[in-house]
C-alpha cells in the first residue's frame, strides 16, 4: 500500500511555531527518525527534502510505503496516541529536519488552542489517506 505524500504536511504557521521550539537534526546522510515500534520522545518536521516512511509485518513484509516532503510533520500519530510508532521514518541524505520534544509540544498545544485544531487537520489527513489506500489495494 502506499499512501499519498501530502497526507503528512503542515500548514506553514504551525510549523512555523512549532520550529521555535525545535532543535536541528543532522541528515548529511540518509538517517533513520524513528522506527516502527519505538516509543515516541517527540515529532519531526520535514522542512527541506524528503524522507521515505515504511511498515512491514512481524515476517520482514513491506505493507506501507510513502515518500514524505518539504512542510511534512512526522510522527505525530503515535506522539498524540501516546502509543508505539507504526511506522520507520528515513530522512534522505541532505533532508533539513527539526525535532520537537514531548515536553514543548504538549505544552504548545495546552497553550495554544488554535494550534492544536491544525495539528488535527493533519492528522485527519493522514487518516483520510490511509482509508483511500485502503480502499485501493
Amino acid at each position: 500500500m502506499h499512501l499519498d505524500s501530502s497526507a503528512f504536511i503542515a500548514d506553514s504557521g504551525l510549523l512555523e511555531v512549532l520550529g521555535k521550539y525545535s532543535e536541528p537534526v543532522a541528515c548529511p546522510q540518509d538517517r533513520v527518525l524513528f522506527r516502527q515500534g519505538d516509543a515516541p520522545v517527540g515529532i519531526y518536521l520535514l522542512l527541506k527534502g524528503e524522507a521515505t516512511l515504511s511498515m512491514t509485518s512481524e515476517s520482514g513484509e513491506s505493507l506501507v510505503s510513502s515518500r514524505a516532503v518539504s512542510g511534512s510533520i512526522l510522527g505525530l500519530p503515535g506522539l498524540i496516541g501516546s502509543a508505539p510508532f507504526t511506522l520507520t521514518a528515513l530522512a534522505l541524505a541532505g533532508a533539513h529536519v527539526e525535532f520537537v520534544s514531548r515536553d514543548s509540544f504538549t505544552a504548545l498545544m495546552q497553550n495554544d488552542p488554535m494550534l492544536a485544531l491544525k495539528v488535527l487537520r493533519v492528522l485527519a489527513a493522514e487518516v483520510r489517506t490511509a482509508r483511500v489506500a485502503l480502499s485501493q489495494s
